[in-house]
């Protein structure tokens, strides 16, 4: 593990970088103990505390933990998909409220990547999967719901069907979709929705996925997709035509 002392990055940037790398090429194994800091400090000829800070960067990322006691000290950690939901999360957020990308790119990338988990989650859900959507479209229902709880019910109930396919992988990577994406278009949407069509949309969904017809969840994500887009043109020409009437 290397670092370059001339390089205007951190040191702490690169020490994390390098000890990163190592993990994910396998020099640096599950549960393997780290070197010391002292001996850290002294590899990369560097003081402790940049050391010091360097682990914290792997620690909020969660490649490594720490132990106290004699035979405690800084280990490689075994990172599971469901602590990882917030990094992606965090990430698609700050480039979906940076503007990075349109909506109607967002929109179009956040269906696609669900309709991919159809068949599965028809194939796969449980009980329980099914359960949670039935429970939300419920709650969608009420009359005296908020639009943030409305949201919230919405994130929820696609979250259900995204681990209803019963693969991690797709989980973790539908997690910035569903729970950073979905908020953000909502946002944008909700002055221009129905809600008692976008429930109906959701119970058609939930339908397909009891009856196990993978075709059906397909064509009801894509009818969403479309209702969401077309509330976006709707919300931005309305936004639009009043910003013209207040020049005015």
């Amino acid at each position: 593990m290397k670092i370059d002392p001339q390089s205007p990055a951190d040191l702490s940037a690169q020490i994390a970088s390098a000890i990163r790398d190592a993990i994910i090429a396998g020099e640096l194994i599950v549960d393997q103990r780290l070197p010391s800091e002292a001996e850290m400090a002294e590899h990369f000829d560097v003081s402790r505390p940049t050391v010091r800070e360097a682990l914290k960067r792997l620690a909020a990322q969660s490649l490594i933990r720490t132990q106290r006691g004699a035979t405690g000290g800084a280990f490689v950690n075994r990172i599971r998909f469901e602590e990882a939901y917030s990094q992606q999360i965090t990430t698609s957020t700050l480039l979906l409220s940076m503007n990075t990308v349109s909506f109607e790119t967002a929109c179009e990338a956040r269906y696609a990547l669900e309709r991919a988990c159809a068949a599965l989650s028809a194939k796969r859900r449980t009980a329980d999967h099914l359960a949670t959507m039935r429970a939300e479209i419920h709650r969608q229902s009420q009359p005296g719901l908020t639009d943030e709880a409305f949201c919230a019910s919405d994130v929820a109930f696609h979250r259900a069907l995204v681990d209803g396919a019963g693969n991690p992988v797709m989980s973790y990577q539908l997690a910035g979709a569903v729970e950073a994406m979905q908020p953000l278009m909502n946002m944008i949407t909700f002055t221009a929705r129905d809600r008692a069509r976008i429930v109906q949309m959701h119970g058609d969904i939930a339908d397909a996925v009891e009856r196990r017809d993978a075709a059906g969840v397909e064509a009801g994500l894509t009818a969403l997709e479309h209702e969401t887009q077309q509330l976006a043109l709707n919300a931005i020409a309305a936004r639009d035509a009043a910003k013209e009437q207040a020049a005015r």
